[in-house]
């Protein structure tokens, strides 16, 4: 380490300075699905928002290849932080590829221009995010979350002024990838350059390496992020896009479980990494089951607070339109905590590199989920969404930790 290289901070001001940034950004974000039935008339530019979400949510695994995880959880520096850039940039020219071909083919023509404005806005905090990836093994967590406070900040603002101003979601897009690009430059370059410099390039032969290695993880993810996703689609076909606004404005405040949940645990994926490579069961399991306990004490306390709050809070935010839809809340805190801890199980396998469990498991979500929400949404409406969604994921789970509890066993023999 160098003079200037900045001094490793502590696991628990790592975790303070993620999770206040990560909740910062996330409240700006969700404050834009909230302002934008606001700043709108009706729902439709709401439904359209959460469209543009939707399908991004299914490419954006192709856009990440799952590279965060593998990077932050690459103790033996397999590839320098510039490899990891230039394979994010052929990854993301991909995933905005096919989110062209699909929007095209399966969502309404005048909503595709803001669908892709919005994933070019998504692909600016993903080459940021390479850089965080750098931060975060390097322990200086502070700069991840500073820049994401300086993002979401930056993004509210310019969302509500070109609303405001213009009423168009698609320049409001492009708008807020112009700032995102210059935090990035002006903000995150220079301090994550000071670990290790950034020659952007990456081999043939590194890049097929990690296309083919990571494809199963891949498929994981797409298929885990089109679990919850399609059944919306799946909404908006049947009921229309109104439908799908006001489902998306009452679940806005649940995913302050799912999010703060993974805010919790993704500082410590670096240490299941290590603690498996060390073959250190012991301390693995008791990351896993302090990471567990403390998803579990935050789904229950936030799904506590909403429930009590839930309605006021609604009215509060859209109004008293929103008042015959608050019985949508109790599935949907439901849905968001099962979710979190998906999302929990299925990091764990990408960092302890055991993909197989990982595929499989997310594989029956997006089998299941397909079905049971052409089942359930005729029969319960937009509540139909979150029961689809709940089945997918709950299946999911189950898998994943027999899998994983596998693994655990497997392990243990070997070490006696």
């Amino acid at each position: 380490m160098t003079q200037d290289t900045p001094k490793e901070l502590s696991l628990k001001l790592n975790m303070l300075w993620n999770s206040f940034g990560s909740l910062f950004y996330l409240g700006c974000q969700w404050l834009m699905t909230v302002l934008v039935v606001r700043l709108s008339n009706g729902f439709d530019a709401a439904g359209t928002l959460t469209l543009a979400m939707s399908v991004y949510n299914i490419f954006s695994s192709v856009a990440l290849y799952r590279m965060y995880t593998y990077q932050v959880s690459d103790v033996r520096h397999e590839n320098a932080v510039g490899e990891y850039f230039g394979f994010r940039i052929i990854t993301c020219v991909i995933a905005l590829g096919m989110a062209a071909i699909y929007s095209f083919a399966t969502c309404p023509l005048d909503s595709v221009a803001a669908i892709l404005a919005f994933f070019l806005y998504k692909i600016a905090n993903l080459f940021i995010d390479v850089l965080h990836g750098l931060d975060q093994q390097h322990h200086r967590m502070d700069f991840i979350g500073k820049s994401l406070i300086i993002q979401g900040a930056m993004s509210l603002v310019v969302f509500c002024a070109v609303q405001t101003l213009a009423n168009d979601l698609v320049v409001a897009f492009l708008c807020m990838t112009i700032g995102t690009a210059l935090i990035g430059l002006l903000y995150d370059l220079p301090r994550s350059t000071r670990f290790e410099q950034l020659k952007i390039g990456i081999s043939r032969k590194k890049t097929a390496h990690l296309l083919k290695y990571c494809f199963p993880i891949v498929v994981a993810a797409i298929a885990c992020n089109a679990a919850p996703s399609l059944p919306r689609q799946i909404l908006a076909s049947i009921d229309g896009a109104s439908s799908l606004g006001i489902y998306a404005s009452v679940a806005a405040p649940a995913t302050i479980i799912q999010m703060g949940a993974s805010y919790i645990y993704n500082p410590l994926l670096g240490y299941f990494s290590e603690a498996y490579e060390k073959k250190d069961m012991k301390k693995l399991a008791a990351l896993l089951l302090k990471a567990s306990a403390e998803n579990a004490a935050i789904s229950l306390i936030a799904a506590i607070a909403l429930l009590l709050i839930g309605e006021p809070l609604l009215v509060f935010l859209f109004g008293d339109q929103i008042a015959p839809h608050v019985y949508l809340m109790t599935p949907i805190i439901i849905c968001t905590a099962i979710t979190a801890y998906v999302w929990f199980l299925n990091d764990i396998l990408v960092a302890i590199r055991h993909f197989k469990g990982n595929f499989i498991g997310n594989v029956c979500a997006v089998i299941l989920s397909v079905p049971a929400a052409f089942f359930l949404i005729p029969i319960y409406g937009m509540n139909g969404v979150s029961f689809a969604t709940i089945l997918a994921y709950g299946a999911s789970a189950m898998v994943m930790l027999v899998y994983l509890l596998l693994v655990f066993r497997k392990e243990s023999k070997h070490i006696e």
